[in-house]
């Protein structure tokens, strides 16, 4: 019997150093605003302050007076992820991209609110706030939901509507990334709060890919870094309870203005599925697939993926 405590007390010790050692090793404090504001907010970044939030966004143009393009990002991402599409578009239109509440440089909503609604209130104000009362209107992933949900909210401020790999509907993903399955489990999603490691951002990131080989030490170091602004991961949990509510959908067959469906095929999050889904519902839409690209087409791919863009644009 005292051989039998000896060891349990052994085993709780190593236990006990394990998980203190993890927590040394993991453990992550929030980055000052101002380090990663140096780092990622240089000119043309801008701030406005919209529903209690200095907004980080972006308004470029090579031609002011063209109609804008608003560019919505997926979950935790940033406008960041727009800098390739960024660069093809601005020489010929004006191209508007923020930090989405929660994500970014913009941080937490103080509503503590993510919702589609909350997030078509959010557009909505922001886009009061810059002027721009119509645009060709671009979402990603949850800035796809986003995106439609706006278009059936404002339809006479969208004269074109993109989705890309866009959130919306019900959905058995093959590859979950492992951050958000992490953010869903009770306990684990209150230790990511504090323990964020590197290599869980890494491998997120990996998972939304299709070719591998583009996934960078730089763009992993942005998302990770990103990830640790202030209030972030708090709201990245906050984000992951919302579900969808399945009768929205019923809106999309509503919208009238011509729309755009791109999606990657190798697409583990959002499979290319759901793209034949918007097709279904959506009565004036082409749909483009492209081979061998995830989950973010533009940021996997921006040169190539622009090409059926700007076709779609100039017609």
């Amino acid at each position: 019997m005292k051989k039998t405590l000896k060891y349990i007390r052994l085993g709780l010790a190593f236990i006990g150093v394990a998980l203190f050692a993890i927590f040394a090793f993991y453990w992550r404090t929030d980055m000052p605003i101002e380090v990663l504001k140096e780092k990622y907010a240089p000119a043309p970044s801008q701030f406005a302050e919209v529903q209690g939030m200095q907004v980080h966004f972006r308004d470029e143009a090579e031609v002011p007076d063209s109609l804008p393009i608003v560019l919505l990002h997926g979950t935790g991402a940033s406008l960041h992820t727009w800098d390739g599409w960024a660069k093809i578009l601005k020489q010929k239109r004006r191209v508007i991209r923020m930090d989405l509440p929660a994500y970014g440089l913009t941080g937490a909503n103080p509503s503590g609110d993510y919702s589609n609604q909350s997030y078509v209130s959010f557009l909505h104000a922001f886009l009061e706030k810059i002027g721009v009362e119509k645009c060709v209107l671009i979402g990603n992933s949850l800035g796809g939901s986003i995106a439609w949900h706006f278009a059936a909210a404002y339809p006479n401020r969208i004269k074109k509507l993109v989705l890309i790999d866009a959130a919306g509907f019900p959905t058995q993903n093959t590859q979950q990334p492992l951050a958000f399955r992490l953010a869903k489990i009770p306990i684990a999603n209150e230790l990511i709060k504090y323990i964020t490691p590197r290599f869980v951002i890494e491998k997120s990131i990996l998972n939304v890919y299709g070719d591998k080989s583009k996934v960078s030490e730089e763009l992993i170091d942005r998302y990770f870094e990103l990830s640790l602004r202030e209030g972030n991961r708090q709201a990245f949990i906050d984000r992951m309870k919302i579900r969808f509510d399945v009768a929205d959908t019923l809106k999309i067959k509503a919208l009238k203005m011509p729309t755009l469906i791109l999606w990657g095929e190798e697409d583990k999050l959002i499979p290319v599925e759901n793209a034949f889904k918007f097709k279904r519902l959506l009565p004036y839409n082409n749909l483009l697939i492209f081979k061998g690209i995830g989950h973010v087409p533009m940021e996997e791919n921006p040169e190539f993926t622009a090409i059926s863009l700007q076709a779609f644009l100039s017609n």
